[in-house]
């Protein structure tokens, strides 16, 4: 029995594997699953050539949040690499200009400084607070493997991370331009990257569809893992 192509899961902003956990066990026993490891990378297209180097073949390509902006690098590279895209929770346009622009752009860099002086777990609690569902802000669990994560991505990886984010290019064009399944998922309630953004995904990209998670903030394969398991096994099967 042939097995099915590779799986590459990329993660978003000081995330690892720990958003991916339920989708790898899920997945693993059918096919290669490989999550993207982002190092030290400072720009988006680096983190995008990395996967290209480390992965073999032909593979479906799911990002989540900086995950799926990395994606898009992907494809804006090799895009006969990609045999299917899954966009979570993301975004695709630039740096906005002027004033909406420099707000971002100093409201990532008051979290680093918080990061530097106060703790990384300090900036984490802070950070992680609008990322969930407002319900499931008291669960403990979730909460502290968010916080955790954060912590073991470091001081360091937060600056080279924030540099790739600000200086992230518009991929408007180049979604018009995909022509592969792709499937275009997000938290219902996620504040960070918000539903209608993803409905302008799906109007741009020819074919793609969209899943909307109920009762789900930003960190949607953690907040709600069977169902973005669901999502996710019925894209591979299209």
């Amino acid at each position: 029995m042939t097995q099915a192509e590779p799986l590459v899961l990329v993660p978003g902003l000081m995330c690892d594997d720990t958003v991916w956990q339920h989708q790898i066990a899920a997945f693993a026993e059918s096919r290669s699953v490989q999550v993207a490891e982002h190092a030290l990378s400072d720009s988006l297209g680096e983190m995008a050539e990395r996967i290209l180097d480390d992965a073999e073949g032909r593979f479906a390509l799911a990002g989540h949040s900086m995950g799926g902006r990395v994606a898009l690098e992907v494809m804006a590279r090799a895009p006969d690499r990609v045999s299917r895209l899954a966009l979570l929770d993301t975004g695709y346009q630039g740096l906005a200009p002027g004033q909406a622009g420099e707000r971002e752009k100093a409201g990532r860099y008051r979290l680093l400084d918080m990061a530097r002086h106060d703790g990384v777990l300090a900036m984490a609690k802070e950070w992680a607070h609008g990322m969930v569902h407002p319900a499931r802000l008291g669960d403990e669990p979730l909460m502290d493997a968010i916080h955790s994560m954060i912590v073991r991505a470091g001081v360091a990886k937060f600056e080279a991370q924030i540099r790739a984010l600000l200086g992230r290019p518009d991929r408007t064009e180049l979604l018009s331009a995909l022509r592969l399944p792709t499937l275009v998922l997000c938290g219902h309630d996620d504040s960070w990257s918000p539903l209608a953004r993803h409905e302008d995904i799906v109007r741009l990209i020819p074919g793609s569809y969209l899943v909307d998670i109920p009762d789900c903030g930003h960190m949607s394969t953690m907040e709600r893992p069977e169902a973005i398991t669901r999502a996710l096994a019925d894209w591979l099967d299209s």
